[in-house]
C-alpha cells in the first residue's frame, strides 16, 4: 500500500516510519532543513515505544510522488488551505486524505479544495516533535490514532487503512464509529490545555495550583462541549469531567504545542482552536466567555505572526 505523509513533522514522520517498518511504500513531503536532512541522512525516530530509522523518499513537490492510496495530512492548521491546494498530484479516484491535525475545521477546508469524497477525519493522541532536522522525538502519549469516514460508513478503503495502521508497531489504531464525536472530544481538551498554558505562560501543574486558573480550564472544556452539542454532535455530558480528571494526572511540567509556538516566535494555531470555538459558538447561539478571553489574550500574537 502506498502512503504520502504530507507535512512530515512530529506526527506525520512518526506514522511514516512505523508504516515503512510494516512494509508499506511511504513518501514524505516536507520542507526546509528537515527536508534536507531527510534526503541526506534519512529519518530517525526516538520513541518511548521503540526507536527506528528509515531511509524514505522525501520531497517538497507532490508531483514527484504521484497518486497514492492514502495521504496522511499533518500540516499545521494555519497551513491547511494552502497545503490542500497542492494535493491534486497525489490523488487517485479512491485516495483518502486523512487529517491528523488540531481542530474541527480542517476536514471542511480540505474538502473545499479536493472534494468531500476524498476526505477522512482523524485524531492523533501523541506527544512527538521534530527534535532536530531529520530526527523525531516521541516523548509520550499513547500514539493512538483514531480515524473514520465522515459519514460513519465502513468502506473498503477505510478498512484497508485500518488494517495497515493496526499492523504497525508503536501505533494504537482505532476505527471510530463516529469520527465527528472523536474530533470534538479531543478539541474540547486541546482548547483548554493549549489555550491556558499559552495564555498563562505556565505549565499545567501551576494552572492546577491556582483555583481561578483551574476553574477557567474546566470552563473552557465545558464551553466546547456545549457548542458541540448545540451543533448536533453526540458528545456525552461527562466529557468535561473526564478531561479534567485526565489533566489532573498530567506531568506538572507539561505545556502544549501552542505554548511552544508562542514562546519560539512561530505562527499560532489560535484560529483553529479557541478562535474556532468562538466562531462556531456564534452560529450555535452559545455563550463562550472563557474561549473569547483566551482568543482576545492571544490575538495580538497570532496577528503579528501571520505570513
Amino acid at each position: 500500500m502506498t502512503f504520502a505523509i504530507f507535512g512530515a513533522g512530529g506526527v506525520g514522520a512518526y506514522l511514516g516510519a512505523r508504516l515503512a517498518d510494516a512494509g508499506h511504500d511511504v513518501h514524505l513531503v516536507a520542507r526546509g532543513d528537515h527536508l534536507a536532512a531527510l534526503q541526506t541522512d534519512g529519518l530517525r525516530v526516538e520513541s518511548v515505544a521503540g526507536d527506528t530509522a528509515v531511509d524514505l523518499p522525501a520531497t517538497d513537490d507532490p508531483a514527484d510522488v504521484g497518486p497514492v492510496d492514502h495521504v496522511l495530512f499533518t500540516v499545521k492548521a494555519h497551513d491547511t488551505r494552502d497545503a490542500a491546494a497542492d494535493l491534486d498530484p497525489l490523488l487517485g479516484p479512491e485516495t483518502t486524505v486523512v487529517s491528523f491535525q488540531n481542530g474541527i475545521d480542517n476536514e471542511r477546508w480540505i474538502a473545499e479544495e479536493v472534494g468531500d469524497g476524498h476526505v477522512v477525519g482523524g485524531v492523533a493522541y501523541i506527544f512527538s516533535t521534530i527534535e532536530s532536522p531529520g530526527v523525531v522525538a516521541h516523548t509520550g502519549g499513547p500514539a493512538r490514532f483514531v480515524y473514520g469516514e465522515l459519514d460513519g460508513s465502513r468502506t473498503d478503503r477505510i478498512e484497508a487503512l485500518h488494517d495497515a495502521l493496526s499492523a504497525c508497531e508503536g501505533v494504537e489504531a482505532v476505527l471510530a464509529d463516529d469520527i465527528r464525536v472523536e474530533l470534538w472530544r479531543k478539541f474540547a481538551f486541546i482548547c483548554a490545555h493549549s489555550g491556558m498554558t499559552a495564555a498563562t505562560r505556565k505549565p499545567i501543574g501551576r494552572i492546577r495550583e491556582s483555583p481561578d486558573s483551574w476553574a477557567m480550564y474546566r470552563r473552557i472544556v465545558e464551553e466546547v462541549v456545549a457548542v458541540a452539542q448545540a451543533e448536533g454532535i453526540d458528545l456525552p455530558d461527562e466529557t468535561a469531567a473526564e478531561w479534567v480528571d485526565f489533566a489532573r494526572d498530567l506531568d506538572p511540567e507539561m505545556y502544549s504545542s501552542l505554548h511552544y509556538d508562542l514562546t519560539h516566535g512561530k505562527r499560532l494555531e489560535l484560529d483553529a482552536l479557541n478562535g474556532s470555538v468562538v466562531r462556531h459558538a456564534v452560529d450555535a447561539g452559545v455563550d463562550v466567555p472563557m474561549n473569547e478571553a483566551i482568543t482576545g489574550i492571544l490575538r495580538p500574537w497570532a496577528d503579528e505572526r501571520r505570513e
